[in-house]
């Protein structure tokens, strides 16, 4: 018997599984191998060019094949990631990692969405899921922020011991994953008809379809990534510049761990607003965003953890509003595509900041 609370707590404990690392602060740890930011930042275009390439095919995939499959073939691919890491003796070897892990967020980034929001809707219950996607958020914020308090500690058991780790913990998280209920949103009867690769083509052409008909959804959509990305791109070069500006190496960690507290303050205060217009909500976490841009060319590295702070608010408030609002307009049978569709906008523009990111952080 399907069991709703069980189904949640599982997708929840995944999460953490998959966010709780000593490598959260790879940027912090590709710094102290001797990589220059623009290095880095070549490594970020990686990862989003993978993400651009195959973050919708992985959504078709999860909508025609399962969610659950997926999602253990998310966690499958990241382990392969780590240890190519481990092995890495050079950019284009860290590249390789990187797109590997690209590649793991691609199969989950849409997936784990679209089997809780319609495990809600079996249990009649979806009109919960913004109350969901941002418990997701604290989650993620939590342990993203607990794996960069631990940037000092990975420093210090070197980053092949530190990876190695998440190889565990990748064993654990696909005990936990292939013990969930799948939820097939598919007509299995007409299904059974068609060849694998019609299955896809049709899941693909029905999204787009989907898409063009509803053109609200692609402004969300471009909304909500162009806050994430300067948010995202604002934390991980944090990561290098507050040692610049004479952070302790012992206090590094908590200023991360500080920063990345603003998502669950965001993600949490945007729940006490349900009626605010979305055009507002947008206005204010955009200012909040750019607020933490300013302050990152102050002098003092307490303003720099503050803006950060206050860009992380704005980025998960911004993302618990959007998500929600999506998903009620998603058909089921395409959901974890056109849930993997915003997460392709956001490669996008990701692609083109990244690069111009690296040497604005640099020079200027």
């Amino acid at each position: 018997m399907f069991k709703i609370r069980e189904q949640l707590s599982k997708l929840y404990l995944s999460s953490v599984l998959g966010n709780l690392s000593l490598t959260g602060a790879w940027v912090a740890i590709l710094a102290a191998r001797g990589y220059s930011l623009v290095e880095i930042g070549i490594a970020e275009t990686v990862f989003h060019i993978t993400s651009l390439t195959f973050e919708i095919p992985s959504g078709v995939f999860a909508d025609v094949f399962g969610r659950k499959k997926m999602l253990i073939v998310s966690t499958v691919i990241r382990m392969i990631g780590n240890i190519v890491m481990i092995l890495s003796n050079s950019l284009f070897m860290v590249c390789l990692s990187i797109a590997f892990h690209a590649l793991s967020y691609n199969f989950s980034s849409g997936t784990g969405d679209a089997l809780a929001y319609d495990s809600l809707k079996l249990a009649e219950t979806e009109d919960k899921f913004e109350r969901y996607e941002s418990n997701q958020l604290v989650i993620y914020r939590l342990c993203s922020g607990i794996s960069t308090l631990c940037a000092g500690f990975a420093l210090f058991i070197g980053y092949r011991i530190a990876y190695s780790t998440d190889l565990i913990t990748g064993i654990v998280q696909i005990f936990v994953l292939s013990s969930l209920h799948e939820i097939y949103a598919v007509d299995t009867k007409n299904d059974k008809e068609k060849t694998t690769l019609g299955k896809l083509t049709a899941c693909f052409r029905e999204s787009m379809i989907f898409l063009k008909g509803i053109k609200k959804v692609m402004g969300l959509m471009m909304c909500n990534s162009l806050v994430g990305a300067l948010d995202i791109l604002l934390l991980f070069f944090l990561q290098a510049k507050l040692p610049e500006k004479g952070i302790p190496l012992w206090g590094l960690g908590f200023a991360l761990l500080f920063m990345e507290m603003g998502g669950v303050v965001g993600s949490r205060l945007i729940l006490k607003f349900p009626k605010l217009s979305y055009k507002l909500v947008f206005t204010i976490t955009m200012s909040l965003v750019l607020t933490g841009f300013l302050a990152e060319h102050s002098t003092w590295y307490i303003i720099m953890a503050v803006g950060g702070f206050l860009s992380a608010v704005g980025d998960d408030a911004l993302q618990v509003r959007t998500n929600a609002i999506l998903q009620d307009m998603f058909p089921s049978e395409q959901r974890a595509t056109l849930t993997s569709v915003e997460s392709f906008t956001f490669s996008v523009i990701m692609i083109v900041l990244s690069p111009l990111a690296g040497f604005v952080f640099m020079y200027w």
